[in-house]
Formats: C-alpha cells, sequence, structure tokens
C-alpha cells in the first residue's frame, strides 16, 4: 500500500543573502483553488516586497510555479524542485523578496529561494497519506452499535451517519483491511449486512 507526502501544517522561514530576506510559507492544500488563494494571501500580506515567488503541486492534478519577476528559472522551479525531490504534493510554497540593494546573481538567487523554500518544508514537517477505502452499509438499529465499534477496532472512521428506517453509514478504511473488515460485518451479522464500496480516494 503505497500513499504520498504532504506538509503537516503551516511552516515558515526566513533566510537572509547580502541584506536581501527571503521569507518563507508553506501550507497543506488540497485543490488549486486553494492554494492560489494561499498565494493571494501572502501577496496582499507583503505587497510591498519585490518579489513573492510561489509554486503549488496537487495530487493527481497539475503543478505550477511563478519567477514574479525574477531571472526565468532561479526562483519557481527550484523551489518546486524541493517538493519533488522529497515526494511532497498537495502543497503550496510562497518565497517573499525584500530586495536589500546587492544583486545576487542567477546562483546566488537560485540558492537563496531553494534555502527559503527547504527551510519553510523542514518547519511544516511531513506526513504520509495512505489510500482508504469507502464503504456505505445499511443496518437495523440493533446492529448498529456493533458495527461501529468494529469499525473503530479496524481503525476505520464512520464518516455519516444518519437514522431512517434503518441505520446507514458511511465508512472509511486503510486499504490493506478493507477486505477483511468487510468479510467480518458479514460474518458478524449473518450475512444480514454487507459492506458496498463506494468510489476508492486516497484522503
Amino acid at each position: 500500500m503505497s500513499g504520498y507526502r504532504v506538509p503537516a501544517r503551516r511552516g515558515e522561514s526566513e533566510y537572509v543573502e547580502k541584506r536581501s530576506s527571503f521569507l518563507g510559507v508553506v501550507e497543506p492544500v488540497s485543490t488549486e483553488e486553494e492554494a492560489r488563494a494561499v498565494i493571494a494571501s501572502v501577496k496582499k500580506l507583503h505587497h510591498d516586497a519585490r518579489h513573492n515567488c510561489w509554486c503549488y503541486l496537487i495530487n493527481g492534478g497539475p503543478e505550477r510555479y511563478s519567477d514574479d519577476g525574477e531571472p526565468q528559472g532561479t526562483a519557481g522551479i527550484p523551489m518546486l524542485e524541493i517538493f519533488r525531490k522529497e515526494g511532497i504534493t498537495n502543497a503550496v510554497c510562497v518565497v517573499t523578496r525584500y530586495f536589500g540593494g546587492i544583486l545576487l546573481g542567477t546562483g546566488g538567487l537560485l540558492r537563496a529561494y531553494t534555502r527559503a523554500a527547504k527551510d519553510a518544508l523542514d518547519d511544516a514537517g511531513t506526513e504520509e497519506i495512505l489510500p482508504k477505502v469507502h464503504f456505505f452499509l445499511s443496518c437495523p438499529y440493533s446492529l448498529a452499535e456493533r458495527i461501529r465499534l468494529e469499525t473503530v477496532s479496524f481503525g476505520g472512521c464512520v464518516d455519516d451517519i444518519s437514522y431512517e428506517a434503518q441505520v446507514s453509514m458511511h465508512i472509511s478504511i486503510l486499504e490493506d483491511r478493507a477486505d477483511a473488515y468487510s468479510a467480518r460485518i458479514f460474518d458478524m451479522t449473518s450475512g444480514s449486512v454487507s459492506p458496498e464500496r463506494e468510489q476508492e480516494k486516497s484522503c
């Protein structure tokens, strides 16, 4: 079972090179819209900065970057490469530069943006997201609590539950436990409840 790695939380960094300050921010995101909202927020906060360079990677989706006026290839791509090398996705990074009056050259810029992005990612930390299988099941009220407890014992989650003529549950289980869980519920209820697989997600 293989998953993917994401930032565990918001991370920040500050790196100074020849009086230029490079302020890095990394945040976990799930969509392009979330990534662009973070970028807009940082740009608004640092509206007086010379550059706000950024990149983001979405799992199963696009990778984008911007040098925001810096020489081509000195900011956005080096930042993006940090996340690629670390195997990180669902992440956005913005590095803000306050110009210190001394030109850094192509090599200096590349090192500074790389360092700021890496330090912000280190501050954020990472976590692995493992694939899950999502089930739907319907059961009598008399079995609902037993099924809920069995779900918890398998490390699963009852994501949603509704009480009508019967109890309906949407359940998520780690992929490598899904078959055993389904068989256990079927056996435990003498075949009266059979979890149905819904669309599988990595979440």
